[in-house]
This record gives structure tokens, sequence and C-alpha cells, in this order.
């Protein structure tokens, strides 16, 4: 099993995504310890002096005016675990919560929030315990960080409140640690505080929606590729010369996972009649231009994840001179919007993409294909509905491109009277890359079929890689009306498991 050691900093995506999806254990680095005990000691020592500091010895938010006496600050941190995990709706998955904690024992393990050794240590033993707490959809605005959800995480590690355990069923949290060994942890001055407040959930859901994106992106360029083929387009609006002029990075990768997609395809320039194809569609022609300005959106949001991954974010925070001062770093506003950008290229590669679909459907522009790619057409319907679903899934997509980070609603008796959204921006990020996902799986299926029944021409050869992996992993050719949802979620499957990627790669080799 893959161990992931948290220091002071350092942590990557790679981390997050072991940590999240693959369940790679957690180490403390002696370096992290050195740091955890030696912020602790400021706090301690700022603690036993009779002037009020925020998150240690007053109130919190709009209450923050009130000085907290010591015989009641332990029960401060409490009650603010207690009463922030407010949260509603339906559960978080287990992965969006393993990200979220690792990454709020990211920021402890930084030296900056005043967190005793012991706790950081007891956050790493639940992740490893394969305890997850349940965590509700609604409660995050996305200012002062994700603020509900990190809260029910405290909750577990406090042993109250619910979690599911490795076997996947949901029990009172005290007796899922006590089953492990691992004892509570009674929370003592700012420690309540700094488990909630950062942007954590927000970023967890970036980073995998960033791996999921990659694969989906070049998965994209494959089913254009096929897509072109079986419309018997032109690869010359792909050749390098034409996009050096234009020097976007994403738009040239794009072009050329086609171009080698599409090396020694038979389709290409052939046409029905005697009228030559002067030029393709937009939905063909411009696939790269599309594809690679999601890419560019991509690494834009790859750097602002990066720097978010190199950041300790709390309030306050003790700084390495001994001050722990107050500040606005939980604002989610750099997050939210690289997600909400992220969710508008999607829906735009969804978009294109389902306008090829319905271009090889559509026997006036598909250029000598049967309609609906039909086995015969009137008796049979073939892939009409399918691209009804498709269109449904696009629709959906454009709906949940609208930002949330362009949104505010002000809270806590107007103390935090502007926030991020951004958790609700990743919530609605997750459901478009899954929309993605099926949007390319349809246009797999379609562009496959087409390809099938163009009889007498010889596709690329990644193109009869891609064909011969996807039937045998249940997406079935072309042939008369049989049911069609089990082979649309096999198309399903196969991209999203990275099949279609690895057909193809096994003959171009790796795309960009």
């Amino acid at each position: 099993m893959q161990t992931v050691v948290l220091g002071t900093s350092g942590t990557t995506a790679s981390d997050v995504v072991a940590v999240a999806r693959q369940n790679a254990r957690i180490e403390l680095s002696a370096q992290a310890r050195s740091a955890l005990a030696t912020s602790r000691e400021i706090v301690d020592a700022l603690a036993a002096k009779p002037d009020p500091v925020y998150g240690v010895s007053t109130g919190f938010g709009a209450l923050a005016t009130r000085h907290i006496s010591p015989d009641l600050r332990a029960q401060l941190q409490r009650n603010i675990v207690r009463s922030h995990a407010a949260g509603m709706g339906p559960r978080v998955e287990r992965e969006v919560v393993r990200a979220l904690m690792f990454l709020r024992l990211k920021t402890v393990c930084s030296g900056h929030t005043g967190v005793r050794p012991e706790v950081a240590q007891t956050m790493a033993d639940i992740l490893n315990a394969g305890i997850t707490p349940v965590v509700h959809e609604y409660g995050s605005l996305g200012c002062s960080g994700d603020l509900a959800p990190l809260s029910h995480c405290a909750l577990t590690l406090m042993g109250e409140g619910d979690a599911e355990g490795p076997d996947g069923t949901v029990r009172p949290a005290g007796e899922l640690l006590a089953e492990h060994g691992i004892r509570p942890v009674e929370l003592r001055e700012k420690e309540g505080l700094a488990l909630l407040n950062g942007t954590d959930g927000m970023l967890g859901m970036l980073v995998m929606a960033l791996a999921d994106l990659e694969r989906l992106y070049r998965s994209a360029d494959v089913t254009a590729a096929l897509s072109l083929e079986a419309l018997l387009g032109t690869d010359k609006v792909l050749a390098p010369e034409l996009h050096a002029i234009r020097p976007h990075p994403g738009q040239a990768a794009a072009a050329a996972n086609m171009l080698r997609v599409l090396a020694g395809s038979g389709l290409t320039g052939h046409h029905q009649d005697d009228s030559p194809r002067v030029q393709d569609a937009y939905s063909v022609r411009c696939a790269p231009q599309v594809a690679g300005a999601g890419r560019d959106t991509m690494s834009h949001a790859r750097v602002v994840a990066d720097r978010e991954l190199a950041s300790s974010v709390d309030n306050p925070v003790v700084l390495p001179d001994g001050r722990v001062e107050s500040n606005g770093n939980f604002h989610g506003a750099p997050v939210a919007y690289v997600l909400d950008f992220l969710a508008i290229a999607a829906a735009d590669l969804g978009s294109i993409a389902e306008r090829r679909t319905d271009r090889l459907l559509d026997k006036n522009r598909s250029h000598g294909l049967p309609p609906f790619l039909a086995d015969d057409a009137g008796v049979d319907s073939g892939l009409m509905i399918a691209q009804y679903t498709q269109a449904a899934l696009v629709s959906e997509m454009k709906r949940l491109a609208v930002p949330a980070s362009a949104d505010s609603i002000p809270s806590s008796a107007m103390q935090e009277d502007h926030v991020s959204m951004g958790w609700s921006a990743a919530r609605k990020l997750r459901t478009t890359v899954d929309n993605l996902t099926r949007i390319v799986a349809v246009e797999l299926y379609a562009a496959t079929r087409g390809i099938e029944l163009r009889e007498g021409l010889t596709p690329a050869p990644a193109s009869q890689a891609v064909i011969a992996a996807a039937r045998a992993a249940g997406v079935q050719g072309p042939g008369p009306d049989r049911y069609l949802a089990p082979d649309l979620a096999a198309a399903e499957a196969f991209v999203r498991s990275g099949g279609l990627l690895h057909a193809a790669e096994s003959v171009t080799g790796p795309l960009a």
C-alpha cells in the first residue's frame, strides 16, 4: 500500500488522489511533528496571558468580542465543532471526505495552526483506519472555509456524530474509534477553530476533477477523431503548421492527438459523391480549438491548485515570529473561480461532442450514413434516443456552467458579509465531470458504429484498436434495434475506466 509522508510543505495533487481514492496510508514526518510542537508552545504561551487573542481566548465570528475565561475554553472548542456540524442533505462521497480531511491535516502539519501533535496523529489514524465521517451536501458558503463539512469531520475526531466504517456501514463514531484503538481527542485552545477553517473541501474536489478531466480531454480527442473518420472528414485542418500560427498550447496538443489517432486512416478525405469537401462543419473542424481552450483552462486551474496545496489556510495563523494574527486567507475565491471556469469549459466540450453525434445521425449531413445509424431505418430507430439522452446531459451542463462564485450571501450577523460559494462550485463541477463522461461515451458509441458502417474503407489502426476494445467491453456494434441502456452503460464504463484511452494509446503511444 502506498504511503504519503506529510511534512510542513510539499504535498502534491497526486498525494491527494492517492489518499482520497486509493486509501494510501499517512505518516507524519519528524519535521511536521517538530513544527506542530513549536506552534503549540506559542499558543499555550498566549493562552496564559490576560490579553485576548482571537481563536485562543475569544469567541468566534460575530462573537469575537467576548473574552473567554480559561475554565470555559475547552468547552468553547467543543461547542464550535458541535454547533458548526450543521450540514443537511445527502451524504458527500467518501473520496471527497477523505480528501478534505487529508488536506486539513496537511495544513495542520504546516505548523501555522497551533494544533498539538497528538491531534494531528489522531487525524491520520482515523484516515488510516478507513473511518469516514458523515458529511452532508449543504452547509458550506466557501468562506471561513468549508465550515460545516470540516466540522462534521472534527466531530468524528471527538468521538461524536456518525461515521462510515471500512466495511461501509454507518455507525456512531465513538464505537468505530474504540474498535480501532483510537482515543477521541479533547480539544484545547484554538484547536476546534483550526480544524474547521480551510478551503479543503473545494480544493480536494478541484484536485480530483482535474485528474478526471485530464483523462476526459484526451478521451474526447479520440472520439472527435473517430467522428471525423465516420463523417469522411479531412484531417488537413490538424496540420501542426496551422496551429503554430495561433500558438495556444492546448490547441496544438489536441490537434496533435487527433492527428495521431487518424494516422493511416483510409476514411479521411473520401466523399460519397464527386463533389470535393472544401471544409468540414465547425464541430469537426474546430474540435482542437475548443478542446484546446479547455486544456489551457485546466493548466490555469492546476496553477491555482498547486498554490493552494502550498498554502496554510487558517484563521488566525501562527507566524514564525510568535505572533498569532487574524487574516482572510480562508476566502475561497481563488479556488471557486477556477472550479466555475472548468465547468464552463467542460460544458462547451460536451456541447461540441453532442453536435458531432447529431451530425452522424442526420442523413442530410452524415455524408452517406443511414438515418440515425439504424439497421433498417423506419423499422429501427437506431441511436435516435441515445442522442436525446446526450442532449439532455449537455443541457444540464449548460445550466451547471452558471458560476456559483458570482453569487454571495451574507452570514454571521454581517461579519461574514461576502462569501465565495466555492463548495457549491465544486459540487456542481463533480456533476459536470460525470455528465461529460457520459457525453463522450455516447459520441464513442455513435462514431464507432458510423465507422463500421463505412464498408470497403479501412479505419486508422488506432480506431480499429478502440473499436475492438469497445466491443470486448460490451459496447455492441451495428445491428437491429435492441435494449440500448446496457450498451450506453458499457460505453460509459469504458470511458470512465480509461479503457478508451488505453486502447488508443496502445497504437499511438501516450497522448498529450
